[in-house]
């Protein structure tokens, strides 16, 4: 399951995103430091075709792919020198898969807080880089004495003394131009900013049909990474109706297909996932596998008993199945594909995994 951490000023819109996103009706209250537990949440991913090939196969039940979100109480200037509440949290999202950030945008006299969304991005990022350089400085210093008995440790070491010099800058280590290879290195450490970075930018109701505009500069700001503009208030209250009732009003409102397909849609492209399916009488289920796993890696993602005794992967295209009508017919047609375990997965490959243990 994908994990990730929100973070945000103090009435960013923090815990209505994540009732938007989750489902849940976690208070959202309009006082800084009012929020002193981290909410944790799960949502099904949405998946159209796991649906049709659940109806297809009579299935008993559909499983979609999950994600959970963790929101943690607000940071303010000085949270990682423990002002406010903000430091003791920042724990919950240091093993999240990325770090998402919530930029308030919208105006309101009755809220106060901070509404121009790159002064708290501004924020936020050099309250991270500083809880980061603290971290860094600590396992730097185990690190320098284990050293000197383990001559093996020099190349961890130098890695993470590059990292501290970055974040003495206060500059987080996703802006220091590090490659695929040190990013890597950096991720026993449990770095913050060494995570990949999602902006949310919660604009007011009357700046929906400008969102794109206002989220504008967020985006050039934080270049390659994912920036989603959502007017979360009134996505939270669409995600407490019934499912039946939901996309009537988010077309009335003018908010597409909803929060949780954008947000999934952009934190999917950001982390390089992709979706395999498996389907019987039994159940349908989506499974979440990184982009370049290989069919024997997507069967440990099944059993690890799959993985070790794996034969072949029978494999169809999801659409090709359903066009066939049924894995037995599809079989008849010559259709399945059998492949061995070095197989690249494909989005939407509809797989059933012959092994022997």
């Amino acid at each position: 399951m994908e994990r990730f951490g929100f973070v945000g000023l103090p009435n960013s819109g923090k815990t209505s995103l994540h009732n938007a996103l989750a489902g849940g009706d976690a208070v959202a209250a309009r006082h800084a430091f009012s929020t002193k537990s981290a909410n944790v949440g799960v949502a099904k991913v949405p998946d159209d075709r796991l649906r049709q090939l659940a109806e297809m196969s009579s299935s008993r039940r559909a499983v979609n792919a999950s994600v959970q979100f963790t929101d943690i109480g607000g940071l303010v200037a000085g949270s990682s020198r423990g002002e406010g509440l903000g430091n003791a949290f920042l724990g919950h999202v240091r093993d999240t898969d990325a770090i998402v950030y919530v930029l308030r945008a919208f105006v309101d006299p009755d809220i106060g807080g901070v509404d121009d969304p790159l002064d708290s991005l501004r924020v936020l990022e050099t309250e991270l880089a500083l809880a980061d350089l603290d971290s860094a400085t600590r396992q730097l210093d185990k690190l320098s004495r284990a050293l000197k008995g383990d001559p093996s440790l020099r190349a961890s070491h130098d890695l993470l003394a590059g990292a501290v010099a970055v974040l003495e800058e206060g500059l987080p280590l996703y802006r220091a131009g590090l490659d695929s290879s040190a990013r890597a290195g950096l991720r026993p450490f449990f770095m913050l900013t060494n995570k990949p970075v999602l902006a949310v930018v919660n604009v007011g109701e009357g700046q929906i049909a400008d969102a794109q505009e206002v989220a504008a500069p967020v985006r050039e700001e934080l270049g390659d990474a994912e920036v989603v503009p959502l007017c979360v208030q009134l996505e939270a209250e669409a995600a407490q109706l019934d499912e039946s009732e939901r996309p009537e009003l988010l077309a009335a409102l003018g908010l597409g297909s909803g929060a949780l397909d954008r947000f999934l849609a952009s934190a999917y492209h950001l982390l390089g996932l992709r979706t395999f399916l498996t389907t019987g009488p039994k159940e349908s289920r989506a499974w979440t596998f990184r982009a370049g796993a290989t069919a024997v890696e997507c069967a440990g993602a099944v059993h690890s008993d799959i993985q070790r005794g794996f034969i072949r992967a029978e494999t169809i295209r999801w659409d090709h199945l359903l066009d066939a009508g049924s894995w037995v017919a599809a079989r008849e047609q010559g259709r399945l594909r059998s492949e061995g375990k070095d197989y690249p997965v494909a989005d939407g490959d509809v797989m059933e995994f012959r092994f022997n243990v």
